[in-house]
């Protein structure tokens, strides 16, 4: 291979990290200039790392554009839910604010554990909503519920029913 011969100028502290990288490397100066040279000469102005954050920039972007979607109707339907809640609960008489009280903590503790089994799936209820709503023809039933999962929701719907009945609600 024919080579040119170059004497160059630089700053002593880029000669110094040049000496310690040759010596952790095992190779010669000669050699990292010419590779770190080649590999600016190589991007023809296309700056590849300007590209690569780039990318990255714009996949954060879709990543936040998506948090924020999803942000937004959780804050709309949480909304409409208090909205509905207070509109159509009527005040417990004071016979009955007891049981009322007994029943919120067993309804909030099997809230907490569904919670907890959800969030151990990994799936997120607002995907699950909009798969129900708008289903992707491609990805087939994969985001549809399990029967076991039907089955568990409809029994909640069930004890429901019978807590309101039991506690004069309906």
């Amino acid at each position: 291979m024919n080579r040119t011969r170059l004497n160059l100028f630089i700053q002593p502290d880029h000669a110094r990290r040049l000496d310690d990288l040759a010596a952790h490397r095992g190779v010669s100066k000669s050699s990292l200039v010419a590779a770190a040279l080649a590999a600016f000469l190589a991007s023809d102005g296309g700056d590849s790392r300007g590209a690569a954050v780039t990318r990255r920039l714009d996949r954060l972007s879709r990543q936040i554009e998506a948090l924020d979607r999803d942000q937004t109707i959780l804050i709309e339907t949480v909304a409409l839910y208090v909205r509905y809640v207070l509109t159509v609960t009527p005040a417990l008489p004071e016979s009955h604010q007891e049981a009322a009280r007994a029943q919120g903590k067993l309804r909030f503790t099997q809230f907490v554990d569904q919670l907890a089994r959800h969030l151990q799936r990994g799936r997120s209820l607002v995907r699950d909503v909009q798969e129900e709503l708008f289903p992707d023809p491609a990805a087939g039933t994969a985001g549809s519920a399990t029967e076991g999962e039907r089955g568990a929701g409809e029994e909640r719907v069930g004890a429901d029913e019978a807590t309101r009945q039991e506690t004069g609600n309906e």
